[in-house]
This record gives structure tokens, sequence and C-alpha cells, in this order.
């Protein structure tokens, strides 16, 4: 199977071919035309031979009349394209014959059918949210890693003087100016102790993060923008 550009390749060179055997097998035939006209000519010549004149004259109308279509075609081709829209246009009913409407509008709606059933539906990667959820396309390790410097500017505005995040710091430990102005709970917690345990899950466990367990590290992270 040849490939398109060979193909394309191929068609030029066999057109380009044509063309000048075309040309050749013309003249040629002009040559012998008129070299028969010299030879049957009472004078044997090419002087006042009417025969040779209406032959050149019939060759050289022929080459005229070629040039001429030639260039009416190419002129015709160029105007066409140039009327074709280079940007996205709709294509209405009045645009194009009705048959022609109706087959464009079929397929392009079989088509979305089959994009549409074509999309995962029940599907589930681990640390991912399914498609046709709230969190869908989100991967949970990610979105987790991306709150820590939203609650450092938080915590910055609050204490200017907060040290600089560093890329393994303990949540506990880096935020740990702005525990007292946390509420704790029962336990003796605050928000920031189950933040951080969140925080090094998604850190340094081998596994993804799931569902709950990243709705439950969002929780407590807006609890903590909250107080």
């Amino acid at each position: 199977m040849l490939s398109p550009r060979l193909q394309r390749t191929l068609l030029d060179i066999s057109y380009v071919l044509l063309v000048l055997g075309t040309i050749c097998a013309t003249l040629l035939s002009c040559v012998a035309l008129l070299s028969q006209a010299v030879r049957i000519s009472p004078s044997q010549t090419w002087r006042n031979n009417f025969d040779a004149l209406v032959i050149g004259a019939s060759y050289i109308i022929l080459a005229i009349v070629s040039l001429f279509f030639c260039i009416n075609r190419s002129i015709a081709i160029r105007l066409r394209l140039q009327r074709i829209s280079k940007h996205h246009k709709l294509i209405g009913s009045g645009d194009v014959p009705n048959s022609v409407h109706k087959y464009i509008t079929k397929e392009y709606a079989r088509t979305c059918l089959i994009s549409h059933e074509s999309l995962p539906k029940e599907a589930s990667r681990p640390g991912w949210g399914q498609p046709g959820t709230p969190y869908q396309d989100i991967r949970f390790r990610t979105a987790l890693l991306e709150t820590i410097p939203v609650l450092d500017n938080l915590a910055r505005n609050i204490i200017p003087a907060t040290p600089p995040l560093k890329p393994h710091a303990r949540m506990l430990h880096h935020f740990r100016y702005i525990i007292p102005i946390l509420n704790t709970g029962d336990d003796g917690l605050t928000p920031l102790h189950y933040y951080d345990s969140v925080i090094q899950l998604a850190r340094y466990s081998s596994r993804e993060p799931t569902l709950k367990e990243f709705e439950y590290g969002m929780h407590v992270m807006e609890q903590i923008r909250g107080m």
C-alpha cells in the first residue's frame, strides 16, 4: 500500500509526463504536416505555399485556444477557492441541497451518540474522583497538597512572622503559632492535628488517598480557614 505522499508524487509525475507527451505529439504532427505540405507543393518550397500557411495558422490558433482554456480554468479554480471561508462556519439548510443537509445532520447526531456512549461510566481509579461526580478529574493527593500554600498565606495574614514553609515540614510544627486560636475538640485535638495526619498520608503513603480521606481533609482545612 503506497503512502498518500508517494501517491501524490506519482500523480504529479504522471500529469507532467502526459502534458509533455501531448505537446511533443502535437509538435511532431505539425512538423510532419508542414513537411508534407512542402513536398506536395508545385515549387516544393515555403514560398507561396498556401497549404503550409493554413496548417501553421491552425496550429497557432490551437495553441492560443488551449492556452486560453488553461488560464480560464486556473482563474476559475482560484476564485472558487477564495470564496471558501477559512473560518468555522455553520452550514444551514439553505447552504447545501436538502438531501446533503439531512445526511450531515444524521451523521453528526450519530457521532454525538457514539461519543456519549463511549464515555466511561461507573469507572474509578484509586486516588481520583469518579466521572460524573463533583470530584471528576481531581487527584486527591495533589488537591490535598495544594491546600498547604493556601493555609500558609492565611497564617501569614494573621501572623506575618510565620517562618518560611519548608518542603517536608510537619503541619503541626509549621502552623504551631495558630494552634492557640483553634478550637479544641473533646479529645483535646484541634483541626490542625487531623489536617496534619491527612497531609502526612498524602505525602508518604504508598496507596492513594480514598474519597473519604480526601473529603475529611478538605473538611478540616475549611475548619481551619474559618477560624
